[in-house]
């Protein structure tokens, strides 16, 4: 009679470690989900191969092509040291955004892939057909390759993919900082003239001799009057160019100031106006009226004629 209680609890406490062993089982599994699920990966979208241009770096890069979403076109051509715009008189590109695109696209290491098919290029419109901008690097004749930038994943951050490749990268730009526009490349301060030596206006005249300024009528400028107008011409900075209309409606007004300037550089003439409510001025080394911002106009424009030529000394 007592065998079959002892064959009933061997066989209960069998079971019971086949069940405990199922448990632990599942348990390992899921541990091995939760570790796999959150396991540290690296942080940056850059890590993994290089940059978005393996075959370029930015010394051998002597041409850029950037296309935007209207296939509006521009083109940066270095010259020497120099960056120029050819499609706008040929006029100085902002070296500092240059080399910042530049960097941008052969500097700067990738990393992990965020998609790769043909649908994720489409959606994040960095597709041949659909894209926010195209980027194509040259080398003398050379294509060194393509890069299109699409839609923001968020602050400073551009989906990209190399023309050659499927992988879409979530990397370091700001489509905005790669304008199609040449007005927008524009070197600020083309017309900053450093060392004036001469400053002819309608109303009056001042020039350095013998390491003094004086007035046309040999008198001593007011100082802070002279540095304001100096400062001025040594800072100036434009900020775009006129567009086809305002360029002919310029050409048909008079100027509100011309300046004849002297300088160790040589002598200039900027021409100032102001066309509904907006600011420009002319130098004649370039054959564009450019934009000016209504703090420099008004520096140029402002300055009292009276204390310039030394007048208030003689009250």
């Amino acid at each position: 009679p007592a065998t079959p209680e002892i064959y009933t609890a061997g066989h209960s406490s069998a079971a019971s470690d086949v069940y405990k062993r199922q448990l632990l089982l599942i348990l390992l599994i899921q541990c091995a989900m939760v570790v796999a699920m959150y396991w540290p990966r690296p942080q940056n979208i850059n890590s993994v191969a290089g940059p978005l241009w393996r075959s370029a770096d930015s010394g051998s890069v002597d041409k850029v092509r950037i296309t935007d979403a209207s296939k509006q076109e521009l083109v940066l051509q270095k010259s020497g040291a120099n960056w120029l715009l050819p499609g706008l008189h040929s006029l100085p590109a902002d070296p500092e955004m240059v080399t910042g695109l530049l960097t941008a696209l052969t500097s700067q290491s990738e990393e992990w892939p965020v998609a790769h098919s043909a649908a994720a290029r489409q959606r994040f419109q960095v597709a041949d057909y659909l894209f926010q901008r195209r980027i194509e690097l040259f080398s003398g004749s050379r294509a060194l390759g393509t890069v299109y930038l699409g839609t923001s994943p968020g602050f400073r951050k551009v989906h990209a993919r190399h023309g050659g490749r499927d992988e879409i990268f979530a990397t370091s730009f700001n489509v905005f900082d790669a304008p199609a526009n040449g007005g927008d490349w524009i070197d600020a301060r083309l017309l900053q003239i450093r060392t004036p030596m001469r400053v002819d206006a309608d109303t009056y005249s001042i020039h350095r001799e013998g390491g003094e300024w004086r007035s046309g009528s040999g008198a001593s400028p007011d100082e802070r009057e002279l540095l304001a107008l100096l400062s001025a011409l040594r800072s100036l900075q434009v900020n775009g160019v006129a567009n086809e209309v305002q360029t002919q409606q310029l050409q048909e007004t008079e100027a509100d100031l011309v300046l004849n300037i002297d300088s160790l550089s040589g002598k200039i003439t900027l021409q100032l106006y102001r066309l509904a409510g907006v600011n420009f001025i002319r130098s004649s080394e370039y054959p564009v009226f450019f934009k000016l911002g209504n703090y420099a106009y008004d520096q140029l424009t402002s300055v009292d004629i009276e204390r310039i030529s030394g007048k208030h000394h003689a009250e």
